[in-house]
Order: structure tokens, then sequence, then C-alpha cells
């Protein structure tokens, strides 16, 4: 909701832009979010990097996109059902100590010169751990300080934390590899978690107790959690397309190293580069969506950036120049930007507030089809080569977009708790 600088004076158009700025815990918070989104794509890059010079396999590489997001299979609904349950800042600040904990361990490590390939794997599946457990968490808190009406620009803003450090993660990651070798990165990403968990530390997050959680309480919870998802319509077809989109989209990220050094012909730093071109990408979107106000169509933004996204996955499979595979990357990255933002709002807006972190688990839950892309196009890519891997998957998608709009015609709808069906009730 706009507010007033003078009676009936609308803000200027940047301050409405950053206006969920104006909570000063998010300002803390804010900065902390970007620097753990930064150490996780510097992660995947500086790991994929790694996995591609000591084996030169397209599978072992797609392999580092498996382990890093299969934690989101096996464990997500637990993150949504510890943020609706446990006290969130003191969860935060275990997942994040942990992240850290790991990063100092494998630097270490690095640094002995006694390095297997595989040690890339356990590190992400840590990372990937902490991840899937704090996520649900992290946007429930956004909520918490910024509430139903700001809550939009508010994800927006954190969506533009998250696409900035895709941007900014693997270019910086690329030139690091350049300069120091893995090593040298690695002790960046170790600095950046050490700054990220202060930051948390001194923003005043609620950290209100919610009471003992016990072991039948947590499967009686978990059930509730999916019987709500499943009763209401808007909140499912999110999920098919947040699935959807983890599956056929999102895996080409761990391929982007083999295609920057076997299709297009180019080193670690303007591969480094090249990931990163659907960050600085996603980073416009972000900023259109946090300044846009009174957005009430979400699932459609949803759907027409995702579609933009797969389609520009595809043009980029066809590319052998790399200007053009830059700018692809561009625009797929202006696709996930209302991707990103609008699949956290539509859950947030629709779900009741004691269900919502259990909703938010369910997204994790779909994200963690990841794992499932991966070895789809690890495979894929060991067979017939890495741009036919990702044009396939790629084609897949699109066609899965389609099918999707014309189906689930809930996402045409306002996201409102009105859109859930009156018997979705947790069972007794």
């Amino acid at each position: 909701m706009l507010r007033a600088t003078q009676a009936g004076t609308p803000q200027p158009p940047v301050r409405r832009t950053f206006r969920a700025f104006d909570n000063p815990c998010f300002r803390f918070l804010w900065p902390s979010n970007f620097l753990v989104y930064l150490s996780r794509w510097m992660q995947m890059t500086l790991l994929a990097w790694f996995v591609l010079e000591l084996t030169g396999s397209p599978w072992f590489v797609a392999l580092t996109g498996f382990f890093a997001f299969a934690p989101m299979l096996a464990i997500g609904l637990l993150g949504g059902l510890l943020a609706d349950s446990v006290n969130r800042r003191r969860l935060l600040v275990t997942t994040q100590t942990t992240s850290l904990l790991s990063t100092v361990a494998l630097t270490a490590l690095l640094h002995t010169g006694i390095v297997e390939f595989w040690y890339a794997y356990v590190a992400l599946a840590v990372l990937g751990t902490a991840w899937a457990l704090e996520m649900p968490s992290t946007r429930s808190v956004i909520h918490d300080l910024v509430g139903s009406e700001g809550v939009t620009n508010a994800l927006a803003l954190d969506s533009l934390a998250m696409n900035g450090s895709r941007m900014a993660g693997p270019a910086l990651a690329g030139l690091l590899i350049a300069l120091t070798e893995v090593n040298g990165g690695y002790i960046a990403v170790g600095s950046f978690q050490a700054i990220a968990l202060g930051l948390l530390l001194m923003a005043r997050v609620p950290s209100e107790s919610r009471g003992e959680l016990r072991p039948r309480q947590m499967v009686q919870r978990l059930r509730e959690g999916i019987a709500y998802v499943r009763g209401s319509r808007i909140i499912l077809a999110a999920v098919t397309v947040t699935f959807l989109a983890n599956l056929f989209l999102f895996p080409f990220i761990q391929l982007v190293p083999v295609v920057a050094r076997d299709v297009l012909g180019v080193g670690p730093a303007l591969m480094g580069l090249l990931q990163s071109a659907d960050g600085l990408g996603a980073v416009f979107g972000s900023v259109l969506i946090a300044s846009a106000s009174g957005l009430r169509y979400h699932g459609r933004i949803y759907l027409a950036g995702t579609g933009l996204a797969m389609l520009a996955l595809l043009l980029f499979s066809f590319s052998r120049w790399y200007g053009v595979s830059v700018l692809m990357l561009m625009i797929l990255g202006l696709g996930t930007a209302a991707f990103g933002t609008m699949q956290a709002a539509i859950v947030m807006l629709a779900a009741r507030e004691e269900m919502r972190g259990r909703a938010l688990g369910v997204i994790s839950l779909a994200i963690g089809a990841i794992p499932l892309g991966s070895l789809m196009i690890g495979a894929i890519a060991d067979a017939l080569g890495p741009a036919m891997a990702i044009r396939i998957l790629a084609g897949a998608g699109l066609v899965s977009m389609v099918l999707v709009a014309l189906v689930m015609n809930e996402l045409w709808h306002r996201p409102t708790s009105e859109l859930v069906d009156r018997d979705a009730r947790p069972a007794p």
C-alpha cells in the first residue's frame, strides 16, 4: 500500500520500490540474505568447475546439482513444519552456522592438496540441507515483518537479493578461479558467510517460542500441511508450476561450465560471466516487480515469466556464439524473477496464517525436483552432448507450461485465501 509523503501525494518511485526498507529489521535481514545467497551461488560455480577439472565428465558435473538440491526433496516438508513450529531466529542462526563450519572444513581440505571430487558432493549436501530447512522460515519472517500488504514488495526485494547474487556470485567465483583457483574462492565464501551470520544476529527477527514439537505431532502436522495444499486449488497450481520449472528449467545451471568450455570455447572467467547473465536479467525483473503497485493477478505473471524463461533456455541451447548465449540467459533471468517472486507471494497471500510455513514447505518439496532434473540432464548430456540435453528439457518444459496454463485456470485469478476450499481443513 502506498504511503503519502504529504496528504494525497504518493511516494516517489524510488521510495515506493524500496518501501520494505522502512522496516529497520528488514534493513539488516536483506544484506544478510544477500550474502547467504551470494555464498551459495559461488559454491555452486566453484564446485562445478572443481568437479569438471578433476573428472572432465558432464555427468559428474550434473551431480553437483543433484547433491545440492536433493535435501529439498528429502526434508523440504520438514523445513516448512519447523517454520510453523519452532523459534525461527534460532533455526536460521543454527543453519547458517552449520554452513559456515562446513565451508571452513572444506577450505582446510583444499589447502592440504589432498582432495577428491566427491568432497564437492558432501559440501553441497550440507549446503542443500541448510537451504531446505531455512527457506520457509526466511520467507515467513519476511511476512511477519511487513504483513500481507507489503509482502509482494518485500519478496521482490528479497528476489532482487537472490538474483543479484546469481549475477555476482558466478562472476566473482569465475574470476577467483582464474586468479587464485578454487582455494581462494572458498576463503571468500567463508568470509561472506561470517558477515551474513553477524548481520542476522544484529537483526531483531521475531523470536517467539512456539512450544515443544513432539514426533507424533510432527507427523500429524505434516499430514495437515499436505492435506491443506491439496485442498487449495491455487496453491496446488503454484506447486505444480514450481515442480515443472525445477524439473525442466533450472538443472541447466549445472551444465553452464560444460557449455562454456566445450561449446563456446571460453575459460573460467568468461564462464563465470556467462553463468551470471541470468542473474543480471533477474535483477531487472525484480526491480520492475518491486516498483509495481496494486498487483492483483500474481498467477498470470507467474505463468508468463516461467514460460518466457523456458523459451529463452530453448533458444540458448541452439546458440554457438558467446554474446547470443549471454543475451538468452539474461532474458531467462527476467522470466525467473517473475517466477521466484510470485511463487512465494501466491502461497503467502492464499494460505491461512497457521498453515503458511507448511505450505511453503510443500513448495520446498517441489523445488526438490531439481535433483531429478539434474540426473536427467546429466545422462542426456553424456549421451548426446550438453546443448542437446538442455534443448530436450527446455522443450519439454515449454510444453508443460502451456498445458498448465490451459488446465489449471486458478492461476488466472487473484491469490486470496477465498480460493482455498472450505473443506481444506487440517485432518482431525
